[in-house]
């Protein structure tokens, strides 16, 4: 480098040093870092910054579990909102304070609120987007609490910044632990579903816990005892089990052809387990095993429904050496679930000659296999009271459509049933007194083989 370009350059140089001086803050702070500074007992330009963040459908939980930490003696706090600027922009609390400074785009304002779901018809106010002076004892920190969605799911994130690293961490550590303690899903039925960014709860969805009484669940005799030792018995009788040394997490696997009364069995296990958690996970929410996992082991007693299990665990020698990265992940999750968690796994699958071996033939991960077959004859029978209760049928009449009804699925009898109320109802079957007899039994056959068949020539 000539004389010349040596003095070119110290110009430019020169020059890159005074902008940077005048980007430098003069005279007073903006009022936002002024309340920082006052709070802290010092500036918080520079101060260490500890974050942690949760997955979006735990907003509930991060709010609840916030304010629980303030309920405790010797803690106080006060919540400011942030103005001038959404705050969401920012990618960390110390770019913000700078954005503040340097550039005035925030200040003070209103505390961004959001209304979520907690439950059936339940909801709560949670802080969007706040600001947290806390004062613990004789310790002073800040808390930016928000939801934020950069290049992923939306998230919630706790950003604490204070001289102290040791108490924003410890902040963190019991933030985290009560929002397992005082968690909104526990005792709920779930399922977790794929969602649009920035949507509700994220993949987390609310349901009604079913009635379905055990006399309504109709099987070969034997099985539905055999389901109810493994799920419900390991649960009444944990303590024995544990001080013989044997483990409680276990797996069902209920498997048959389609209709057969899987889905309904598992619906009567949740109505036996009013104060359980109860993860579902099916189609395309099938991708969530992890979470979905991830809840159970958080919420215990807890019991992960995977519906369809096959289209995740295919076995490997089908797949001509794919791999299958959700097979993989639920059996590591099946597997991570330590042996005195009481978490029980129940899958369902119409094909269980495509299962993996090393899930369905493997104790540990399933413990209890159990063939839902299609309903004999006097399981049909029982179907047909059961669904069609004021359905106006003589013995006979009875004996010739179960007769003439094997090879149904249980779930034949349901819509046999509310097929024959309809056609009553419409008048394209007339029934004495206006009730649903024979004809219109005969009717719903008839309409049900003729959907089936122009199926079956169309395929």
């Amino acid at each position: 480098m000539d004389g010349d370009e040596a003095m070119a350059f110290a110009r430019q140089f020169q020059g890159f040093l005074d902008e940077l001086d005048a980007r430098l803050p003069r005279g007073e702070p903006p009022h936002l870092v002024r309340r920082f500074t006052e709070h802290l007992g010092r500036s918080p330009q520079g101060l260490p910054v500890v974050t942690d963040s949760f997955r979006a459908y735990d907003h509930p939980n991060v709010q609840i579990a916030i304010d629980r930490y303030l309920g405790a003696d010797a803690r106080s706090a006060e919540l400011i909102g942030l103005g001038g600027g959404s705050g969401r922009e920012y990618q960390s609390f110390s770019e913000l304070i700078d954005g503040a400074w340097f550039h005035g785009s925030l200040d003070e304002g209103a505390v961004d609120y959001v209304t979520v779901p907690t439950g059936i018809d339940e909801e709560m106010t949670c802080v969007r987007i706040g600001v947290y002076l806390i004062a613990d004892g004789v310790h002073r920190f800040v808390v930016l609490m928000r939801a934020v969605v950069h290049n992923g799911p939306p998230q919630i994130m706790l950003e604490t910044l204070g001289p102290e690293p040791d108490v924003l961490t410890g902040f963190l550590a019991e933030i985290r632990t009560l929002t397992g303690r005082h968690n909104v899903f526990r005792g709920k039925i779930i399922s977790v579903e794929p969602h649009e960014f920035g949507h509700g709860l994220g993949p987390v969805k609310f349901h009604a816990r079913p009635a379905i009484e055990r006399d309504d669940v109709i099987l070969p005799a034997g099985l539905l005892e055999a389901v109810e030792r493994q799920v419900i018995g390991v649960a009444v009788h944990r303590d024995r089990l544990l001080a013989a040394g044997h483990h409680l997490k276990r797996g069902v696997l209920l498997f048959g052809p389609p209709g057969s009364g899987k889905t309904h069995t598992v619906r009567y296990l949740m109505s036996r387990l009013p104060d359980v958690t109860i993860v579902v996970v099916t189609g395309l929410g099938l991708h969530h095993i992890r979470e979905a996992c991830a809840l159970a082991r958080l919420l215990p007693p807890a019991l992960v429904v995977v519906e369809d299990v096959d289209l995740v665990a295919e076995s490997r020698a089908l797949r001509s050496g794919l791999d299958n990265p959700l097979l993989f992940q639920l059996l590591n999750e099946m597997d991570g679930v330590a042996g005195d968690s009481d978490v029980a796994f129940v899958l369902t699958t119409n094909r269980a000659d495509l299962l993996e071996p090393a899930l369905a033939q493997r104790p540990g991960r399933v413990d209890l296999a159990v063939n839902v077959p299609l309903p004999d004859e006097r399981a049909r029978t029982r179907l047909l009271a059961l669904y069609g209760p004021r359905l106006v049928l003589d013995d006979s009449e009875v004996a010739a459509i179960v007769a003439e009804t094997d090879g149904v699925p249980a779930s034949f009898f349901a819509e046999v049933s509310r097929r024959a109320e309809l056609l009553t109802a419409t008048g394209v079957a007339a029934g004495a007194d206006g009730a649903a007899g024979v004809t219109a039994v005969r009717a719903a056959l008839d309409e049900m083989r003729a959907s089936r068949d122009a199926l079956g020539a169309a395929t």
